[in-house]
């Protein structure tokens, strides 16, 4: 069975990161995520609080430090108001992705940053003048931020886990030698329900092959798929372990992934031989062949492969695409896309910190 993220595997994590020195263990996505949200609180608490001092001058304490948190929330949201419809209504975003953000998950984030300004701002109003009105507020703002707060942890852990090469969702990728059929196709792979796709990225360097790839698996971790990145050389290693268990540091092995990213299988122009063909990768498939594990969960597993050029003459499509229909992977699963050799520029612009959020 594919592995999914459990209650327990949550509050292990956040164990972690709360517990421990991050000088000699490195920052997770997980610990930057709420590192993130505390500065949130606190861009929200800090102003409320030189507000007060400001306005206590003139008013009693109580009223000043309302008035400090109200203020201090309607500029939060006119300015995360603006920064995300401002682009959005100007038009200009949408001709410039060829795969549109999802701005459902943008929207919501804008809404957590809020909760959290506005918890902060609410706080301070409490701290510098009691009212109960602050304290209702307050109340409320924190029953609403326990969801948020929940699902972007989820999703930060759905994002580590994988152990991708670099930060990069599919909006970014910004080319226009990619065809319409193949923005479909990919489209395709993306909204599939059930298992066993299989999506081949052949092209040669700066072709941007991995950072598709990593940009559509990143799209699959964010919708809460579990995922694994692998160059070929580390999954030919995978092939021979017979222990199957994960650990605290990694919550699922590729046999446990919903879907599986190969990359590094080939490397293409201006290496024109291919170091792996399809029968020597079957070879490595087969080598450990306990029941035929390794087939079944390659027939059961999405995956994107990432390949050198596709070259016509030796029919390499094709020859990868027979060596999976050998094991029982359907036809009309597979989709091969060739690339060309263009690298694709992030965009950069008002989205990228939602996105990276």
């Amino acid at each position: 069975m594919k592995k999914v993220i459990t209650p327990k595997d949550i509050f292990r994590q956040l164990k972690a990161d709360l517990i421990g020195k991050d000088s000699y263990r490195g920052v997770t996505l997980t610990y930057t995520w709420l590192a993130n949200q505390f500065g949130h609180f606190s861009l929200g608490f800090i102003p409320t609080f030189v507000v007060f001092l400001i306005l206590k001058k003139h008013m009693p304490e109580s009223r000043a430090a309302l008035n400090a948190a109200l203020g201090v929330s309607i500029t939060w949201l006119a300015f995360e108001t603006y920064n995300f419809l401002g682009p959005l209504l100007s038009g200009k975003a949408r001709k410039r992705y060829i795969f549109q953000p999802a701005w459902g998950n943008i929207a919501f984030d804008t809404i957590t940053d809020l909760l959290y300004f506005w918890s902060g701002a609410f706080m301070a109003s409490i701290l510098c003048g009691y009212t109960p009105t602050a304290l209702s507020v307050l109340l409320i703002l924190t029953a609403m931020v326990l969801y948020p707060a929940y699902y972007w942890y989820l999703t930060k852990m759905y994002l580590q886990t994988p152990s991708y090469p670099f930060q990069f969702r599919l909006s970014q990728w910004n080319t226009e030698s990619l065809p319409q059929k193949d923005i479909d196709e990919i489209r395709r792979f993306l909204d599939n329900k059930g298992q066993g796709m299989h999506l081949f990225l052949f092209g040669p360097k700066r072709s941007g092959k991995t950072s598709l790839s990593v940009g559509i698996a990143t799209e699959l971790s964010i919708r809460h798929h579990t995922a694994v990145y692998t160059s070929a050389m580390k999954l030919y290693c995978m092939f021979f372990e017979h222990d199957d268990a994960a650990s605290a540091d990694v919550l699922w092995t590729w046999r446990k992934a919903s879907i599986l990213v190969i990359d590094d299988i080939n490397p293409g122009d201006p290496i024109k031989h291919d170091l792996i063909t399809p029968d020597q990768f079957l070879s490595f498939v087969d080598t450990f062949s306990t029941n035929d594990i390794n087939r079944t969960v390659l027939r059961q597993t999405n995956v994107i492969w990432v390949l050198g050029d596709d070259d016509r003459s030796r029919q390499l499509s094709e020859r990868w695409q027979d060596m999976l229909l050998n094991i029982g992977v359907e036809k009309e699963k597979l989709i091969s896309l060739n690339l060309q050799s263009c690298a694709p520029p992030m965009i950069r612009g008002e989205y990228d910190l939602h996105m990276q959020s």
